[in-house]
């Protein structure tokens, strides 16, 4: 008998129905949980099954006390965090500098507990860009909410016309998991598709890479007992038959082994 699959839940983005977006109608007027597709496709393999877990806010027909986000910790084998909207700066502690980065509250909540809850059952989290971004804000740290103008010595990081077509090297810093992923690698190209870094660290996390230029954070792992890491980039959108571009491979890989091990077979 084939072993059963392993099931990696993936965190929600959310649509909120405000503004224009109503003018669009039909299911645009209602708020949606969605997934993008190619994180999904990048988590599905032989063996591996995506499953997207649906947000609860108190606006909804389901109250946040009737259900408990951890059972899906309970019966699912890790976490991957997809990105999306900017975290709210008031997560954090801070008011938005400019209205354009209020962020997302309610998203973050919902992301705080779920990443709580994975964490608390021992299952491997894994974030991408804004999932990078909430590992470190849901252990306490901060963030820039523009690097642009928080960062003066910085490089573009996001380049709305260009989106994942725009890239930077990153350093790998020596003698941590993520370089030891990569045998002989120091510095590689990643693309960069975000506008807000990591400032102060979070608990007990240490930082695995920087922008090989303006030193910005770009990769986070958790010092604590379960696997707990975040990248900046997206390997998802990654052209990984490019030699001078990151193979997203071995961090899932990683990821999933660590799952497997977590499970027991």
């Amino acid at each position: 008998m084939a072993p059963k699959p392993l099931l990696i839940g993936i965190s929600a983005r959310i649509h909120h129905p405000v503004g224009p977006q109503r003018d669009l109608g039909g299911v645009y007027t209602k708020t949606l949980h969605y997934l993008e597709q190619s994180v999904a496709h990048w988590v599905l393999a032989k063996g591996v099954l995506a499953v997207m877990i649906p947000a609860i806010e108190s606006a909804g027909l389901i109250r946040r006390s009737d259900m408990s986000l951890g059972a899906y910790a309970e019966h699912l084998d890790g976490l991957v965090l997809q990105g999306g909207a900017d975290i709210a700066p008031e997560t954090y502690g801070e008011t938005p500098l400019e209205p354009a980065w209020a962020g997302d509250r309610i998203r973050d909540l919902y992301e705080i507990d779920l990443f709580n809850a994975f964490v608390e059952a021992g299952k491997p989290v894994l974030g991408i860009c804004r999932g990078c971004q909430m590992i470190n804000v849901a252990l306490g740290g901060s963030l820039y909410q523009d690097i642009g103008t928080q960062v003066t010595t910085s490089i573009t990081h996001r380049d709305a016309a260009r989106y994942e077509d725009q890239y930077h090297e990153v350093s790998l810093v020596p003698g941590t998991r993520l370089a030891q992923l990569y045998p002989g690698v120091t510095r590689a190209g990643i693309n960069s598709i975000h506008h807000q870094s990591v400032k102060v660290l979070g608990s007990d996390l240490m930082v695995e890479a920087r922008c090989e230029t303006d030193g910005v954070v770009e990769a986070i792992r958790w010092r604590g007992p379960s696997y707990v890491f975040g990248m900046q980039w997206h390997p998802e959108f990654m052209q990984t038959a490019s030699p001078t571009q990151l193979d997203g491979a071995p961090i899932l890989q990683d990821f999933l082994a660590t799952a497997r091990a977590r499970r027991g077979g």
